[in-house]
């Protein structure tokens, strides 16, 4: 049976300065008839399940431990008695979530996963997190990149770049050697392609990414919740 990708769009209601906006998350779920992977369980367990049917959940893969990607994890993979799968370096991050557990696995560079008739290949692409990690299928032609890539350009933490020389690194030393159709899936906002953003690489090296700083008014769903999350990168933390 052949492979296919789903997308669930899941939103949740946060408060920032006493105001509240709506936040959509995309999780991905890669699969046939029979067996799916989830990647990024946000919130809506239910929601999750639902889309996957009766069809059997492998693994749940986490490419970074913030909250709100990571808030439906245990749900989605317990049903199935699935692992959970996140690079070791953002368990501290896990942890504010998920206090009393730990993930099953602990992703590496290069790990590989299989679903169906295509793998899933691990890229470290920290920066967002410590731990953030990109799974690439090239067999669907597509990268899943969590918040290290988004339609907009390098995702934010709070608005901010936590460490935008390793995000830029890891942008330009594997996302970005990946051929030009590949479509980038990320946790939020929707799909572009590898050739769409890779012209704008040299301007974010440049600076043009924080050279200038604009108040927006925000209308609709947020991009990027994790601003009122109270998450410590700090692994000693």
């Amino acid at each position: 049976m052949t492979a296919r990708i789903e997308r669930v769009v899941t939103e949740g209601v946060v408060d920032i300065d006493g105001a509240e906006f709506k936040v959509e998350n995309n999780t991905w779920i890669i699969g046939d008839d029979d067996e799916v992977i989830v990647i990024d369980p946000a919130r809506d367990a239910e929601k999750i399940l639902e889309q996957v049917g009766e069809r059997e959940v492998l693994a749940v893969i986490c490419t970074h431990g913030l909250p709100d990607h990571v808030g439906a994890a245990i749900e989605v993979a317990a049903r199935d008695e699935a692992v959970v799968a996140l690079h070791p370096k953002d368990k501290p991050l896990w942890r504010e979530t998920w206090s009393e557990t730990w993930p099953d696995i602990d992703m590496e560079d290069d790990g590989i996963f299989g679903v169906a008739d295509v793998q899933l290949d691990v890229m470290e692409t920290p920066g967002v997190s410590p731990g953030g990690v990109s799974l690439y299928c090239e067999g669907l032609n597509a990268v899943f990149t969590g918040k290290s890539l988004q339609a907009d350009g390098p995702g934010k933490l709070g608005g901010e770049y936590p460490a935008l020389a390793d995000q830029l690194t890891s942008i330009g030393g594997r996302l970005f050697t990946l051929p030009h159709a590949t479509r980038i899936l990320a946790n939020h906002g929707d799909e572009v392609t590898v050739g769409d953003l890779e012209p704008h690489f040299d301007d974010w090296v440049s600076g043009s990414l924080t050279r200038v700083e604009t108040d927006e008014v925000r209308e609709g769903p947020l991009t990027d919740a994790s601003k009122i999350s109270g998450i410590k990168l700090n692994p000693d933390d």
